[in-house]
């Protein structure tokens, strides 16, 4: 009993040791954490520079956006939108009569495929891309064209691509020649006589849309590895040849890269050819198809284009050197 009561104090009071040191250390653990409330209101001199270039951005950004807005109302009203180029869906049944009248006495453009057989698997589905665009242009179009794909053989990557990457392809109205000529001609002149034939590619100016002609595309997307490979194979089997009248209606436009390539992809080609084919205007024409970024532009869009390059250069130039001079006067 003696025992018992001794160990009851000892007990006591080093449970009370105990709970000090607990409190003595969590009492120590909020005085590291604890931040002062000066520190906390006063940011550092490195997030009050970075505040104050954000704000120069965005006002840069203002000022780009009120000058696009001027320009806009200097141009006056836009011009209407062909209707082949108008967001938005066709009623199914107007888009099916159009289309049959297209192949009973419209015009033929025929994309042939058998020229890129070197194509990577990448560059097979851009191409798939491009055809699906072309044929929902040609749907949205008042005047259609008639649409031939050459050489669509089954286990080709094109022909493979295509129906991965196309909802419906099966359903397109277009006439398919599956076989397999090996040149651009025997193919074709199953389908269509030689005279009919234009190859559009880099040669003399195509002057006006025929509907007794049939327009072929070549079927590529690299133009780096199958530069001039269309031209050069029409010219073995004696086609007729033209290109688009990009260098008689557009100037080069100025840009940081010097780029400037006249070579489309074949929906970029195709507005341009609906376009003209409703409009009977090559400028109208060549600015549905012709993208900014090709490095032409129609004279009357060449400063336009050249003053929101040369200002946004600018502006990048003079917050850069803003930066510069202000880290250079601030004390050490």
């Amino acid at each position: 009993m003696e025992a018992g009561l001794a160990a009851g104090p000892e007990a006591a009071s080093e449970a009370g040791a105990a709970s000090e040191a607990e409190a003595a250390v969590v009492a120590e653990a909020l005085r590291l954490l604890r931040i002062e409330p000066s520190a906390a209101g006063d940011p550092s001199r490195n997030a009050l520079r970075k505040r104050r270039r954000w704000l120069r951005v965005l006002a840069a950004r203002r000022g780009k956006r009120r000058q696009e807005r001027q320009r806009r109302r200097a141009r006056g009203p836009a011009e209407p939108v062909p209707p082949s180029l108008r967001r938005g869906r066709v009623p199914a049944a107007l888009a099916t009569e159009r289309l049959l009248e297209a192949r009973a006495a419209g015009p033929r453009l025929c994309v042939d495929l058998g020229v890129g057989g070197s194509m990577t698997e990448k560059e097979s589905g851009r191409l798939a891309s491009q055809i699906r665009r072309l044929y929902g242009a040609n749907r949205r179009a008042a005047r259609p064209f008639w649409l031939c794909l050459t050489e669509f053989a089954a286990g080709t990557p094109i022909y493979e691509q295509c129906f991965r990457m196309n909802d419906g392809f099966a359903g397109y109205l277009v006439r398919v020649w599956c076989g397999i000529g090996g040149e651009l001609s025997p193919v074709l002149c199953i389908l269509f006589r030689i005279s009919q034939l234009l190859l559009l590619s880099l040669s003399q100016i195509l002057q006006d849309i025929n509907p007794d002609k049939v327009y072929v595309l070549g079927g590529l997307v690299d133009e780096s590895i199958h530069k001039e490979l269309t031209l050069r194979r029409a010219r073995e089997q004696c086609l007729q040849t033209a290109r688009l009248p990009i260098r008689e209606y557009m100037v080069k436009a100025p840009n940081s890269r010097n780029y400037h390539s006249e070579t489309l992809a074949i929906n970029q080609v195709f507005d341009v050819l609906s376009t003209y084919y409703e409009t009977q205007s090559w400028p109208a024409a060549l600015r549905a198809g012709v993208s900014s970024g090709k490095g032409y532009v129609l004279p009357d869009t060449a400063e336009q284009v050249e003053t929101p390059q040369c200002a946004t250069a600018a502006q990048e130039n003079s917050l850069f050197c803003g930066e510069e001079l202000q880290r250079q006067e601030a004390p050490a």
